[in-house]
């Protein structure tokens, strides 16, 4: 007999409420974009509109998914490495959207849409970033696994970090003057990659290690911002080093990075105070 398959069953059929959390959660950018659509809420342009809200959502739900991993690790949660084929195929699924809304917006002339993609930089490294997203999202079932063997499957799916390269590339590119969600995300990326450069083997990095890429990351996103900015708009990079200290405004990314980092560090240590339910038995034979 055959089970039927949903985004909230587990692999044996059984209903699964964390896959249905994750799955309604990864579904709210959708919700939010119609509700925008019918309440002509998505500018002056509406196709644009979505379009640009569909990319930032590729690259949210992309990034999550790439913190899946940390979060597992940090939390001793295994499960947690059941939902990151999902939160990919989301991340796939955005991006596939924010393509067919460009050519929407160009009116459906493809080969026109096409030739904008050649020719201009931010628009090819976008469409590779897409390609990439679509591949991976294809070669994500256990029959793939199966086919390319598990090492080479794994050398595929490590294209994720080159994918998430070229997507933040294309968001900065295309944010122009504000780019204050663009340095904001890849400021996360930056923590996102030094934390797999610290953490062991299978497991989370200590809190020193966490505390002190947080604060790396937050740096490095005030640097690149500021560097942005000089090479961009000719400003001078100290001046945009000192609004970080400024929060009349609010925070700026590299102070939103930091604080990010600490968040996950304290929600490491949280985790380390319930104990694990195999330490549990054995306190309790003991």
């Amino acid at each position: 007999m055959l089970r039927a398959i949903t985004p909230w069953t587990d692999r044996n059929g059984g209903f699964s409420p964390l896959r249905l959390i994750v799955f309604v959660g990864l579904m709210l950018p959708s919700v939010s974009l119609l509700y925008l659509a019918l309440t002509d809420d998505l500018g002056p342009e509406p196709v644009r509109g979505a379009m640009h809200e569909t990319g930032r959502d590729a690259i949210r739900v992309l990034l999550l998914s790439m913190f899946m991993t940390p979060l597992r690790q940090m939390l001793r949660w295994a499960r947690l490495a059941v939902l990151r084929r999902m939160v990919g195929l989301f991340a796939m699924s955005y991006a596939l959207l924010h393509l067919v809304l460009y050519f929407a917006y160009q009116n459906w002339r493809l080969l026109h849409g096409a030739a904008e993609i050649a020719l201009r930089f931010y628009l090819t490294v976008g469409f590779v970033a897409v390609v990439g997203l679509v591949v991976l999202g294809v070669t994500s079932t256990d029959g793939w696994v199966k086919r390319l063997g598990s090492p080479a499957w794994r050398r595929l799916h490590k294209l994720i970090f080159a994918i998430a390269v070229l997507g933040l590339l294309h968001f900065l590119l295309h944010a122009k003057s504000d780019i204050t969600e663009a340095v904001l995300t890849t400021g996360l990326f930056v923590w996102l990659m030094l934390y797999r450069a610290v953490a062991p083997e299978g497991g989370s990095p200590s809190t020193l290690r966490l505390v002190v890429i947080s604060v790396a990351s937050a740096l490095l996103t005030a640097a690149g911002e500021a560097a942005w900015y000089a090479l961009k708009t000719g400003v001078d990079a100290t001046l945009v080093l000192a609004a970080h200290l400024d929060w009349e405004f609010g925070l700026r990314p590299a102070a939103w990075v930091l604080v990010s980092g600490l968040a996950a560090t304290a929600l490491r240590e949280l985790a380390r105070l319930v104990p694990r339910r195999g330490h549990a038995k054995q306190a309790g034979m003991a």
